[in-house]
């Protein structure tokens, strides 16, 4: 037992030792081989820390985003930022040179200071060139939300998420129709209304000359989805299903990822928000991605030609 695992605490309402969550994230990157997907760190944390699944369902004051995920997600920018870690387009993270070295406490409070102030003077100078700017003219109100590569990654996931959750019960149930639908099932039906022990629609996937029977269950939540519910949705299944698949809008502790692939049984395939949001883009379901084109003018070339 470490040092960082006697004294990690996630509490539903204080602030966590952000410092302590950091080298915590570096000696997941160490055990994990030097690198490794967001999940496999998160799932990493959550079994070695102890983390119960009452605390894994701890959600931020925007009733979304869990609160250790989110921390766990500051933990990587400041190690980003304090080059300990470097991160690949595909959401792989792996340790530098720098970050390998990083095994104290000390070690990374310096860095959490470090970046700490570093933002300190950005914010400083963002207000200053603020104060300068002449007043913008009022322009017509736009309820459209585009998004530039530039932006947070996390943005636009995070607006598609809260509309999501706008949305009636039996209109998200429709939307997941025309999700599976385009993502090649055939003859889904909605039975979100019959009260059939938790099961909202069927569905039949074709894989080559193999066909499977598919129940699934879309719900809109806020907190996390337990193991809890993953049994009792596969009791409903039992019997009647090839597989099962649970769709939400929000997130799911490891306890139900580990019950939805438990051995023995139906196994229950799972699709969170941030899945949801990046099937949702890939079949432009409610989701318009545009490409910018950008021209430079290389003026050198043209002198020398």
């Amino acid at each position: 037992m470490t040092e960082a695992k006697r004294r990690f605490v996630l509490e539903e309402d204080a602030f966590p030792d952000l410092p302590l969550l950091m080298l915590i994230t570096l000696d997941a990157l160490r055990a994990l081989g030097g690198s490794a997907t967001i999940q496999e760190i998160v799932d990493y944390v959550i079994e070695n820390e102890g983390i119960s699944e009452e605390e894994q369902s701890y959600l931020m004051p925007n009733g979304r985003d869990r609160r250790l995920n989110y921390y766990l997600a500051w933990s990587r920018t400041f190690l980003k930022r304090g080059e300990a870690t470097e991160n690949s387009a595909r959401g792989v993270w792996a340790l530098t040179e720098v970050g390998e070295k990083i095994t104290t406490l000390g070690e990374t409070k310096k860095i959490h200071t470090q970046v700490n102030e570093e933002e300190r003077q950005r914010a400083k100078a963002k207000r200053d060139a603020e104060k300068s700017k002449p007043a913008p003219s009022k322009a017509k109100e736009d309820h459209s939300t585009p998004m530039s590569i530039e932006d947070n990654d996390e943005v636009w996931r995070d607006h598609l998420l809260a509309e999501l959750q706008k949305m009636a019960p039996d209109a998200f149930e429709r939307l997941s129709q025309r999700l599976l639908r385009e993502a090649g099932f055939v003859k889904v039906e909605v039975r979100g209304k019959t009260g059939d022990g938790g099961i909202d629609g069927v569905g039949i996937l074709r894989v080559n000359l193999v066909t499977f029977q598919v129940y699934f269950q879309c719900k809109k939540w806020s907190g996390s989805v337990g193991s809890k519910e993953i049994r009792d949705f596969r009791g409903a299944l039992q019997g009647r299903a090839d597989k099962g698949l649970f769709i939400t809008t929000s997130s799911f502790t490891k306890q139900a990822s580990d019950e939805a692939t438990r051995d023995g049984a139906i196994a229950i395939d799972l699709i969170d928000g941030q899945r949801l949001c990046e099937l949702l883009k890939q079949y432009e379901l409610g989701v318009k991605t545009e490409t910018v084109e950008r021209v430079t003018i290389l003026a050198d070339w043209l002198k020398d030609i």
